[in-house]
């Protein structure tokens, strides 16, 4: 069998985790813009960094501009391994998941318009990223309608279809679905979908994606926040 062509495509923004305050910044802006579009009086609540985006097992992605190094989107991937994700303030996970390893993306934040579309794309491959080299099995979020049917395209599962739309506490109580993809599957799930992805997430490689956490020196609001200044997520 002829072995599988990975072509190489360059972006115009770059995807990174953020690292110090100054990124974190500049994501939370994004974050904020995006939720007063959508949900004004939760982005009342997001003008400032968040507890969270400190805290050892998170981490948050910013995509940023070559042009201009202006911020494009953001969005905070948390995982289990050392605290519950939000989602389970609202939700108890099934018994099958409790010994999985789980990261949960929240805070999703795009530009608006028809670039926004393509950094949220990106933004989904960094996510998938991150989990593969952090060896997570379940990508797990809470989406509320109509986003949900994105995640239904991209073959999330949902958890709970006989509950529908669940209030999140961590989404200011608004109704969402509980949905999980399964990370171990993807490319031969989406293989058999003949999803019109597919070349995107698995045969394309994109130098400008580095979901590499690395040390993180944030400095006096994040020991405010109860987080630790210098820290580093999951190292790779």
């Amino acid at each position: 069998m002829a072995e599988e062509q990975i072509r190489v495509e360059h972006l115009p923004f770059t995807v990174k985790v953020v690292h110090n305050d100054h990124e974190l910044d500049q994501a939370v802006s994004v974050r904020h813009a995006a939720y007063a579009r959508h949900v004004p009086l939760m982005a009342e609540k997001l003008v400032v960094p968040e507890p969270t985006d400190y805290e050892d097992g998170s981490v948050v992605l910013l995509a940023q501009s070559k042009l201009d190094g202006s911020p494009m989107g953001t969005m905070r991937i948390a995982t289990n391994r050392h605290k519950k994700l939000s989602i389970q303030q609202s939700v108890e996970l099934p018994l099958w998941m409790e010994d999985a390893a789980l990261a949960e993306a929240t805070r999703l934040g795009v530009a608006d318009g028809r670039t926004g579309r393509v950094v949220k794309t990106v933004l989904f491959k960094a996510f998938f990223n991150y989990c593969q080299v952090n060896h997570i099995d379940w990508m797990v979020i809470a989406a509320r309608s109509p986003l949900d049917r994105q995640y239904d395209q991209l073959l999330f599962a949902d958890l709970y279809p006989e509950l529908g739309y669940i209030p999140m506490r961590h989404g200011g109580n608004i109704p969402h679905r509980v949905l999980a993809f399964d990370v171990a599957s993807a490319q031969e799930r989406w293989a058999a979908a003949r999803h019109p992805l597919f070349d995107f997430i698995f045969r394309t490689r994109h130098p400008d994606i580095d979901v590499k956490s690395g040390r993180r020196t944030f400095g006096a609001e994040a020991a405010q926040l109860g987080g630790s200044p210098f820290g580093a997520g999951l190292r790779m």
